[in-house]
């Protein structure tokens, strides 16, 4: 019988012990859209427009094991660089990280969090472009993977060449 019970303690453990990630909520925090076309009198493009967009990944502690997450995109849309429309969205998500090693809890939140939240942020771009009078606008999706390691090697970079006075 104690046999029994501290088998049923060990197993309690480390079901306590594994690392755990829930998406507690998500919103937008902030967004915008400006439909320069149509400020301009212009019913809508004659040609399909260039579009560039800007990505950048922001973590936070907001209390004990719980850490909000945000992607914020800027989508440039221009013909022969006239402005047609800027979106910018700022898309967060309310994660509880539980039992995460110390050395694996950065890059969790910025590579996994955004990617589970990025679906969604896509969307609201889609409808806020459709909602202006445009096609919607269907991101592809974003490698947050090369994006963390991209930045790690920028930062590595920006240590390793002195300032200069």
């Amino acid at each position: 019988m104690a046999e029994e019970n501290g088998a049923q303690d060990n197993a309690a453990q480390q079901a306590q012990a594994q690392p755990r990630l829930s998406i507690l909520t998500q919103y937008v925090r902030d967004l915008s859209f400006e439909n320069i076309a149509a400020q301009k009198g212009v019913a809508s493009p004659e040609s399909a427009p260039e579009i560039s967009i800007k990505v950048n990944v922001e973590a936070t502690g907001r209390g004990e094991d719980r850490y909000e997450v945000a992607i914020k995109l800027t989508v440039n849309s221009a013909i022969q660089d006239a402005p047609v429309f800027i979106v910018e969205l700022d898309y967060a998500g309310l994660f509880l990280i539980q039992n995460m090693p110390q050395d694996q809890l950065h890059p969790l939140m910025m590579i996994e969090c955004p990617r589970l939240i990025f679906p969604f942020a896509r969307r609201v771009i889609s409808d806020v472009t459709r909602d202006g009078g445009f096609p919607p606008l269907n991101l592809e999706p974003i490698d947050f993977l090369g994006l963390y390691r991209a930045e790690l090697a920028r930062r590595q970079a920006a240590q390793a060449t002195p300032a200069q006075a």
